[in-house]
């Protein structure tokens, strides 16, 4: 007998009811009991001069009337009776409950449940009680449509009843005594029966940072297993490294400068390196990638750099080649249309190691491309790719070092938990010369003066984006569509000699790097696009970004637009223009225009739109949780990640009798892979 037994074991769990239960999430013993409710109905009887307008009640007086039942159509009625207590007669009202009429005996005592108006003192029911009953709270579950509430409850009583003593503490005593938390068995007991909302609240906190701290034990498991596995040292050449980052055309930024420190150290350690390196856009990334991957080759490895984009794959080799003009650092570009006979010349040269730094696509993991002795793979705008791809890349080498870079900036939260079994590297400083965007809002009945803002930008010899929510006209969204904006802006800026290029998701690959090639090379002044262009090719000359219904992206989309100008040392320019039907629109406008900051605007963003999928891929989304809310959260969340790196840091703790309950739990969430559920 154990929490891991099936609920079937209970009484009245059969096949029929084993599967209401599992579409909530219970198959155990230990997920029901765990299965806690979202809110608590206090049930202590208060005297009516105590009682709040529209507060929640329990009455128990004498039936004074018989009970009378309204019926309106089929399936609405209303039930009416007097409730005696003491001196006081309290009418009560129960809506579309007609059965509870045989429930109701004059002069008998009876307890309601219900919603008090004290202004007109009566009560709007909600349930009879027993009048027998004792619990000063009931739990409320989340149900479906297939267990109703009252099953849930007798079945949680039935299984604390009988598994109560198989419940151990997860969490060391050191921890739970240092963080006043209570015993397992005493946080799960008071979840479900509280006698009081203070109890409850206790018990609530405890649950909270046992199932965060849980799941942090269960990333840095991972974590050390990865790094358990034997990794690469690269013995890099300092001095040369030092000679090759004086002769880049700027001084890095301090923030650079740690970042380099804190990567290169990690790839000098003989354990497997797996870090994150994120910075807003234009903080840099590259140029510490450049240092990093020169590093690697002075150590006489081979480095990889794969992109998520043909187009911004060859702007990486381009960059790159003129990085290290005049250094012995051999670079190819290998993508899909890297023509055969190229792709047959460029293979046998990687494979014997002349080639020793390769930018490419998903084409580096193909088959039949082998590496010589890869030493470090750097993988851009990470998010883009798979576990798969990413894991393929590092099986092409002997286990070599990743560094995965990333300009969504990624706020803590998210940091903690979908990124917790990396290390993280932050570039929070801008390079010296760069202007902040200058951020306005405009109301659509503004459009004209903004278009006119444009031509005068055009005029100074620069480049505007136009981005558009959708491709083509909607019936059912009321927005601007790139078809109709690119008509109207041809329409007005031809006389003015200036062209106009359309770029958008439904064209294909070759089509879209075409038309981002070409506004790249000023051949189109203007490019109206969807937001394929949210991460795209360095276009310099580009100082305005005029986006439609932005009130219809997410705060992150946005920021990642508006970085697309502001890339050079010429003052750019973003434009909003939205019509906002509700608050949370409105605030978002305003954060974009009050700070620069991407980290902000991603906690912004994550706290206006909930714990939802940020990234824009569900694997980079945060965790479900049920109790914790780790944004409401974030200080415990952190603590919990402390503690967690703490004790698996500490040598031999998985052998201390304290931590069996939690190495027992450990094994178990490895082998039924309920990582992350």
């Amino acid at each position: 007998m154990g929490l891991s037994d099936s609920v079937t074991v209970l009484p009245g769990v059969g096949p029929k009811r084993a599967d209401a239960l599992a579409d909530l999430g219970i198959t155990t013993i230990e997920s029901l009991l765990t299965y806690y409710p979202f809110r608590y109905e206090d049930l202590r009887v208060k005297a009516l001069n105590e009682i709040g307008d529209q507060e929640q009640v329990t009455l128990k007086g004498i039936v004074a009337a018989p009970p009378t039942l309204s019926r309106f159509g089929r399936k609405k009625s209303r039930l009416n009776f007097r409730l005696l207590i003491g001196q006081d007669v309290v009418p009560v009202t129960f809506f579309n409950q007609p059965w509870l009429k045989n429930n109701i005996e004059v002069e008998s005592p009876i307890m309601v449940y219900g919603r008090f108006d004290a202004n007109r003192k009566q009560l709007n029911g909600m349930k009879i009680l027993s009048s027998g009953k004792n619990d000063p709270m009931a739990s409320v579950y989340p149900s479906n449509s297939g267990i109703r509430q009252k099953t849930i409850q007798q079945l949680v009583v039935a299984a604390w009843e009988q598994y109560h003593t198989e419940i151990v503490d997860l969490i060391p005593d050191h921890i739970k005594t240092h963080y006043r938390l209570l015993d397992r068995a005493q946080m799960i007991h008071d979840m479900h029966f509280p006698k009081d909302l203070a109890a409850a609240k206790a018990a609530r906190r405890s649950a909270k940072f046992e199932e965060f701290f849980r799941f942090q034990m269960q990333l840095q498991m991972l974590k050390r297993r990865d790094e358990s596995q034997a990794g690469i040292d690269v013995d890099y050449d300092k001095e040369r490294l030092q000679r090759f980052i004086h002769t880049l055309p700027y001084e890095l930024t301090d923030a650079q400068k740690r970042v380099v420190n804190e990567i290169c150290a990690d790839m000098k350690r003989p354990i497997h390196m797996n870090r994150l390196l994120q910075g807003d856009v234009g903080s840099g990334k590259t140029v510490v990638a450049a240092i990093c991957m020169y590093a690697a080759i002075t150590g006489g490895y081979q480095a990889a750099l794969m992109a998520p984009t043909e187009i911004l794959a060859e702007q990486h080799a381009n960059n790159l080649q003129a990085l290290f003009e005049g250094l012995p650092v051999n670079i190819v570009l290998l993508t899909g249309s890297t023509k055969p006979a190229v792709r047959k010349e460029i293979l046998p040269r990687l494979a014997s190691g002349e080639i020793n730094l390769i930018i490419g696509t998903h084409a580096l993991i193909q088959e039949g491309v082998d590496y010589h002795r890869l030493g470090l793979v750097v993988i851009d705008e990470q998010h883009r790719f798979g576990v798969a791809q990413r894991q393929a890349l590092r099986q092409k080498g002997d286990n070599p070092d990743v560094l995965a870079m990333t300009a969504t900036p990624i706020p803590r939260t998210l940091a903690i938990t979908s990124y917790g079994e990396m290390d993280i590297s932050v570039i929070d400083e801008l390079p010296a010369g760069r202007k902040p965007v200058t951020t306005r809002w405009i109301k659509s009945a503004q459009i004209d003066s903004a278009v006119q803002f444009v031509l005068r930008e055009l005029a100074a010899g620069h480049q505007a984006y136009v981005v558009t929510p959708l491709i083509e006209e909607s019936e059912a969204v009321d927005m601007k569509n790139a078809e109709a904006i690119y008509e109207r802006f041809s329409a007005y800026f031809s006389p003015h000699h200036y062209q106009v290029g359309l770029l958008h998701g439904r064209m294909k690959n070759d089509e879209k790097d075409e038309v981002m090639q070409a506004f790249k090379n000023n051949q189109y002044q203007v490019l109206v696009a969807t937001t394929v262009i949210e991460v795209g090719v360095d276009v310099k000359n580009a100082t305005v970004m005029l986006i439609y219904d932005a009130d219809h992206f997410g705060l992150a989309q946005l920021h990642q637009l508006r970085g697309r100008v502001g890339r050079s040392d010429q003052q750019s320019y973003c434009i909003l223009v939205a019509d906002p039907k509700n608050k949370n629109g409105v605030d978002r406008m305003r954060v974009m225009t009050e700070t620069n900051d991407g980290f902000v605007v991603s906690q912004k963003d994550l706290e206006l739109r909930g714990s939802g999928d940020v990234l824009g891929k569900k694997q980079s989304g945060l965790p479900d949780f049920k109790v914790g809310d780790p944004i409401a959260d974030l200080t415990m969340l952190s603590v919990a990640q402390d503690e967690a790196k703490k004790l698996t840091s500490t040598p031999g703790w998985q052998s201390m009798p304290e931590n069996q309950a939690l190495v027992s739990y450990l094994k178990q969430a490895e082998e039924h892979a309920y990582m992350f559920d």
